[in-house]
């Protein structure tokens, strides 16, 4: 092999490594955050039932009628907030189905 080609191959190799290495940090990173996600759709799904439900209601009202306690985190009550989780999540679902159905 000539001596200009030794060159070709080492700088190929180098660039297929580097390709690899990419590669295989963000399928792992992307494994760990899907194994997140699964388990928070079983969090998403209490949130989904309970907006808008009576206890949701009750809960907020008492809330209003400041019969709750003042430390308690009230992101709960923001009705923009739960909707925001759950239509994000119906876009990431889609996005994740749309990349299966691309990919394969």
């Amino acid at each position: 092999m000539k001596r200009a080609d030794k060159k070709e191959q080492i700088q190929r190799i180098r660039k297929m490594e580097r390709h690899f290495g990419r590669a295989s940090s963000a399928i792992k990173q992307l494994s760990a955050a899907l194994d997140k996600y699964e388990e928070a759709q079983e969090s998403i799904s209490a949130l989904s039932d309970y907006y808008g439900s009576e206890d949701w209601k009750q809960d907020f009202a008492d809330d209003e009628a400041r019969l709750l306690p003042q430390d308690l985190k009230r992101g709960v009550f923001s009705e923009d907030g739960i909707w925001n989780l759950i239509e994000a999540n119906k876009e990431l679902q889609d996005k994740l189905y749309s990349a299966v159905i691309v990919q394969r």
